[in-house]
């Protein structure tokens, strides 16, 4: 099949996709394939507007009146409640704030806590984890008087035991995409009397999420993904309704505080979501992504992961077609039911200056040591034109790299 074809399978996909017009809700160059939306997503256009208004009347004019008078106060609550109908979570159960790490480490030691930690003395940890989830753990284990095992994710569910208080499983693996199996693993851990805390920074605006269906103990997520956030956006925290009376944060801050401004030197947690939340709200990167959040009005989500699939599949089929056969090979699954939102290939030496290579020619992704490729696909901007023009040039990259 020609080029000329694949370009006019594109533009009938594009013609056809019930997504298309979200792309103009965003402030994108038309002249670069921007595929790293997994590591940092496009800015929404409707955020300068509103930051504008947030520095210049409700900072500039109202100043500290602005905590009441603008709704600051409780912007982590009605923050994360938006998220949360993201991730399958009914009101009350999300609070917006602080870094992915940082939230990591409360949902961790949280959950240590809710067991009987006299028998129930190991953490599972996903094997192939975003470093910094198992940095944390591992100091959280360490603080418990824990130890810590890694395990596969695919494994957690046989894995655990009567000594496991609780698994960190990541819901998609950043490296490759792989998705992971929450409802199935998530049962799993109960049956063996251990709690979960899903990393959902890979999945979160990427696919259906059913946090409250699939029971859910604890998650945690960034917002500079595919919720398009911005850099340092704040990350999230989701704790089951079920576990709010015993959730007993390690970070007990005043903004948790049952009654903050009371300055009593003894903490009396809040209820609710609010338990979550430590410091001062992080109010300028927190009110940009509230008004990130508003391009998902209206979006259903099985359309994004419907669009998204059906991306995946086209720039894998492009790969296959404009590649130079034996350069590359996906180690993201062709399962659905195992794929998040992106493609990952594995390049072998040389992927650092072929990335960069394809980055200069105005595509894109980003480059994971040693050897692998990543290429995001973020449904509510990302074009099947967008893919096809990537994988071309990828093949053009290549076969120059073989010369």
């Amino acid at each position: 099949m020609s080029e000329s074809v694949r370009a006019e399978e594109a533009a009938a996909l594009d013609a056809a996709d019930g997504l298309a017009a979200k792309r103009a809700e965003f402030d994108l160059d038309d002249g670069v394939v921007y595929l790293d939306g997994n590591s940092l997503g496009a800015p929404p256009r409707g955020v300068a507007g509103r930051l504008a208004d947030v520095i210049g009347r409700e900072w500039g004019r109202l100043g500290i009146r602005s905590w009441e008078e603008s709704g600051w106060w409780t912007a982590p609550e009605r923050v994360g409640d938006r998220i949360g109908r993201l991730v399958g979570a009914a009101p009350g159960q999300v609070v917006a704030g602080d870094s992915t790490s940082v939230n990591v480490f409360k949902a961790v030691v949280a959950a240590i806590r809710l067991t009987d930690t006299g028998s129930r003395d190991e953490v599972l940890v996903d094997a192939a984890t975003f470093p910094t989830d198992g940095y944390i753990a591992r100091s959280a284990a360490r603080m418990t008087g824990c130890r810590i095992r890694a395990v596969d994710a695919a494994d957690m569910a046989r894995e655990a035991g009567p000594r496991t208080a609780v698994a960190l499983v990541n819901h998609v693996d950043y490296r490759t995409g792989r998705l992971h199996d929450l409802p199935g693993t998530t049962a799993a851990l109960h049956s063996a009397g251990a709690r979960t805390v899903w990393d959902l920074c890979h999945s979160a605006g990427a696919l259906p999420v059913r946090l409250d269906a699939d029971g859910a103990d604890f998650a945690v997520g960034c917002t500079y993904k595919y919720l398009n956030g911005g850099p340092g956006a704040p990350a999230f925290l989701y704790v089951a309704r079920a576990l709010q009376d015993r959730f007993d944060s390690p970070l007990p801050g005043w903004n948790s505080h049952a009654d903050p401004f009371a300055m009593d030197p003894a903490y009396a947690p809040a209820g609710g979501a609010v338990r979550g939340r430590v410091g001062t709200p992080e109010i300028l990167s927190l009110l940009a992504l509230d008004a990130a959040l508003d391009v998902w009005d209206g979006v259903d989500l099985a359309a994004v992961r419907a669009k998204s699939l059906a991306l995946t599949d086209f720039f894998l089929r492009c790969v296959e077609a404009y590649v130079p056969r034996g350069c590359v090979e996906s180690v993201t699954p062709w399962a659905h039911g195992e794929r998040g939102s992106q493609v990952s290939l594995r390049y072998g030496p040389g992927a650092g200056a072929v990335m960069a290579e394809l980055i200069r020619r105005g595509v894109v992704g980003d480059f994971r040591r040693p050897d692998i490729l990543r290429f995001g696909f973020t449904p509510l901007y990302t074009r099947f034109a967008d893919a096809e023009r990537a994988a071309r040039v990828l093949g053009e990259v290549v076969a120059e790299a073989r010369r």
